[in-house]
């Protein structure tokens, strides 16, 4: 089982890869490693940040364990059927969407937070803009 580290503004996140669940997901995930990028707050979709993935090659990679409502700690990565590519990062209620509506994103890792460091690393986002973020192999 794949663990990454997530590493926000010094902050340390462990995250395990879903790679039984989505396949296709996790072995793009990996080939973008390690990223260096910037965490956002979401506009459209509640309680989550995101960072953008355009750079990465993902136009191969199928819908598999996919949802438009993730769990809080759940990570999905959206290939950019409609929208720009991306991770997303649910820390609290989400209903994935963008001015085209509703998103379906591929659930590929689960990020090893309590419920309160999930919505400090929300709040964060929200009250003092992006913030980097490092994502790596553990």
């Amino acid at each position: 089982m794949t663990e990454l580290e997530f590493v926000v503004a010094g902050e340390t996140y462990t995250a395990t890869v879903l790679e039984d669940e989505a396949p296709a997901s996790a072995r793009a995930l990996e080939a973008m490693l390690p990223l260096e990028s910037e965490l956002m707050h979401v506009r459209w979709s509640g309680y989550a940040t995101w960072i953008n993935v355009d750079d990465a090659e993902l136009s191969e990679v199928p819908r598999e364990n996919h949802t438009v409502y993730p769990s809080r700690g759940d990570i999905l990565l959206y290939p950019g059927y409609k929208n720009e590519q991306e991770l997303l990062i649910a820390c609290g209620p989400t209903c994935f969407k963008s001015p085209a509506g509703e998103l379906a994103g591929n659930h590929v890792a689960c990020l090893d937070a309590t419920r309160d460091e999930l919505a400090a690393l929300e709040e964060r986002t929200l009250r003092d803009g992006v913030q980097p973020i490092t994502v790596r192999r553990r």
